[in-house]
């Protein structure tokens, strides 16, 4: 007989079947359950077909016909698996997989009943088991489709009523999807597979695309609701402050080319697997630097502090077996316990989510942004190595989470074009813009208090409203004579500037000298404090220092540090310490006569003693500093830092002191008149290490001094 499709057939069955002795080629493959069902009808079609090569049965045209089926769906079934790229999409991978696989089924049963009907021509030996048997045993064979589950989410999606999270967890774990980090890698699959057919006018793929994606959004919210429900911390972490890959509070915040940020060491990890995009906007990024968010830091750094929070350490995290969160195992897929632990976050969501304005006065409740990022984190460290895990000062844990491309469908190529991110909110915004410039004033009133609202409640509003041309527009309403106007439209820059990118398209609209002119002569005490703020933020960006200053902001500043009210005393000195980071703006900042604020400020019951000192500190570090400081009084509160202070206040008061003492035998010798020593011996032991060397330096200072003097 002729045997050559027989023997096609087993050749491939024998090919597919020793996939599985491939140590890792199944164990990651998100369609591994799919494999066992094509294992499970092999195994019954093996013995038959090698009896039937050896026997003189002659098959029917419909039988090879048969045969022929089966071989190409056997074949292009292990070629699928053997072609399984991590960076491809997991959902159309699958589906492709279940089509092959129920295929392969279908064409399995024709077979066997193909044979059932002419068996009374085959040898007995074939008879067992019985054709009937094996039909019965491939009807048993799994044939759930998973794609039926996703098209009823996609439809109950564009109706709005679902999908649930019972069926979030089912198609998660049908398809692979189980960690944050697989979730986020296929929303950016899609976005380019939806891209590429946008472009060849695929509207229909395209609108199917635009489904999964959102459905992909949904499982990462879902996720991240589950995630910090289960979280044992005192109080809701605020989004801003919560990475999107690790789902953590961030400790070393960074911003990419999007302009969002993340933890450093998950999105360099990110882009060391080859994905240049951003995992929240998939725009594509035009660059790997990675920049030191230094305003969310402060502000993760001075809530920490508020209220008594240890963050984990990232790089434990990611060195764990699961350094991303699980979906899959986030929940048992009870639909009533899911429902609980997800209306119980959402919840606390609400009930503790934090906006840019209070982001913005939890700042400034707590010291000066370096000094607070420097001694939480270190904190961090040191609690981590004395605990086997972070603890909050009450006790309250904090829990950790832990080429072949033959058709293969959404790998991501080498450079993916910039899509820019479409957003519901896009017509509002738009609209809002237009009425910033209407000839009403309650028209810009009320679109300057709903943009100021959007822009404090969200990190991809921030995107949107620069995005849509709203800065230069909220730039000319600083000169407004309308109070509130004024006032809501500095806030909304605040707002915005938060988001790096949007720095720089802030100070290009000019917005520096409007600025100042807010400062100088706004109406409310809040525009003014706003605009040191924002001043502030802007300031980060080293080449803005030199414009800020050379524009004329350091006088309103200190007149702001000497009369504003409490708030704008505090961005003040926020604002003038990032400033005088610039050597050519120190001077500017004492001829303007802040150092005798600065001194007056170090009175705890301003609460400002740490924001103080380290103005104070990087002031001295010139000869007019130096000067300042000693004639305005500063060295008895500053020595009085460092006997009573903070850890970061006495190692910036004790930096501030060495230069005066090195600086003049004068002030030298009223420091040690206050009674510097014994305090400075204390913090060699228990300060921090910038402290200790400090202090170790000054103490040696004063012994050679003292070596000096007896010579003479």
């Amino acid at each position: 007989m002729d045997v050559s499709w027989l023997r096609v057939l087993l050749d491939n069955i024998s090919s597919y079947l020793s996939l599985s002795s491939m140590e890792g080629l199944l164990h990651s493959n998100p369609a591994y359950e799919y494999y066992t069902r094509g294992e499970d009808i092999s195994k019954l079609l093996m013995p038959v077909l090698e009896n039937l090569i050896d026997s003189d049965a002659a098959p029917s045209e419909l039988l090879n016909n048969g045969f022929e089926e089966l071989s190409q769906y056997c074949d292009e079934l292990r070629d699928q698996f053997q072609s399984w790229q991590p960076l491809s999409t997991r959902i159309f991978y699958v589906l492709r997989i279940e089509s092959l696989a129920s295929k392969l089924r279908e064409s399995s049963l024709e077979v066997f009943q193909l044979l059932k009907h002419c068996e009374q021509h085959l040898p007995a030996d074939l008879l067992s088991p019985s054709f009937e048997e094996c039909i019965e045993l491939v009807k048993l064979v799994a044939r759930e489709e998973i794609s039926t589950t996703i098209d009823q989410a996609l439809k109950d999606q564009k109706k709005g009523v679902g999908p649930t999270l019972e069926v979030m967890l089912k198609i998660a774990k049908c398809v692979g999807l189980r960690s944050n980090q697989e979730i986020l890698i296929e929303g950016v699959v899609l976005s380019n597979m939806k891209e590429t057919a946008e472009i060849t006018d695929n509207d229909t793929e395209a609108e199917y695309l635009d489904g999964l994606i959102s459905l992909t959004t949904r499982m990462h919210d879902y996720l991240t609701d589950i995630k910090h429900a289960q979280l044992r911390c005192p109080v809701r972490v605020p989004s801003d402050f919560r990475c999107s890959l690790s789902l953590e509070l961030m400790t070393d915040p960074v911003i990419v080319a999007s302009g969002q940020t993340y933890e450093r060491v998950y999105i360099q990890k990110w882009i060391d697997m080859g994905l240049m995009v951003c995992p929240k906007t998939k725009q594509a990024l035009s660059h790997t630097t990675l920049t030191p968010n230094v305003i969310v830091r402060a502000f993760i750094a001075s809530w920490c502090e508020t209220h008594n929070i240890y963050p984990p350490d990232p790089l434990v995290l990611i060195q764990s077996s699961q350094p991303f969160p699980l979906l899959v195992e986030s929940g048992s897929g009870d639909d009533s316990s899911g429902g609980t632990v997800l209306d119980e976050s959402l919840k606390s969501e609400r009930a503790s989510s934090l906006d840019a304005e209070e982001l913005h006065q939890i700042f400034n409740r707590s010291a000066s942004a370096p000094g607070i990022v420097s001694d939480v984190f270190s904190k961090t460290r040191r609690s981590n190595n004395a605990a086997s895990g972070a603890l909050t000062r009450s006790n309250i844990p904090w829990k950790f989470p832990e080429e072949r491309h033959w058709r293969q469908p959404g790998i991501i190529s080498a450079t993916i074009r910039e899509t820019g991110s479409s957003s519901s909110i896009d017509p509002e915004v738009k609209k809002l813009i237009d009425d910033l410039t209407s000839s009403s004033l309650e028209t810009q009133r009320e679109a300057t208090a709903q943009i100021r609202i959007l822009s404090r409640n969200s990190t991809d509003n921030r995107i949107v409203i620069a995005r849509c041309g709203a800065i230069p527009s909220l730039v000319s309403l600083l000169h407004s004579t309308d109070e509130r106007i004024q006032t809501d439209a500095v806030t909304c820059l605040l707002n915005l500037s938060i988001n790096n990118n949007n720095k720089s398209l802030i100070a290009d609209s000019g917005a520096i000298e409007p600025l100042i002119h807010v400062l100088k002569t706004g109406y409310l005490e809040e525009a003014k404090s706003n605009s040191a703020a924002t001043l502030f933020s802007l300031s980060v960006i080293e080449e803005y220092k030199t414009e800020i200053g050379k524009a004329g902001a350091i006088e309103p500043l200190v007149d702001l540090l000497a009369n504003g009210s409490l708030s704008g005393k505090k961005d003040a000195a926020t604002a003038l310490f990032n400033l005088s980071i610039h050597h050519e703006n120190k001077t500017k900042v004492i001829e303007a006569g802040a150092v005798r604020y600065l001194v007056e400020l170090m009175d705890p019951a301003f609460g400002m003693v740490e924001k103080a000192v380290v103005v104070l500190s990087n002031l001295a570090t010139v000869r007019e500093g130096k000067i300042a400081i000693g004639e305005e009084g500063g060295i008895p509160v500053l020595v009085e830092v460092v006997e009573l202070g903070s850890a970061r206040g006495k190692e910036n008061a004790t930096a501030a002191l060495l230069q005066l003492c090195t600086h003049s035998p004068k002030f030298c010798n009223n420091v040690i008149r206050e009674g510097v020593i014994p305090p400075l011996v204390a913090l060699t032991k228990s300060g921090t290490a910038r402290g200790k060397e400090k202090a170790q330096n000054l103490l040696k200072y004063f012994r050679a001094q003292k070596a000096n003097q007896r010579r003479d």
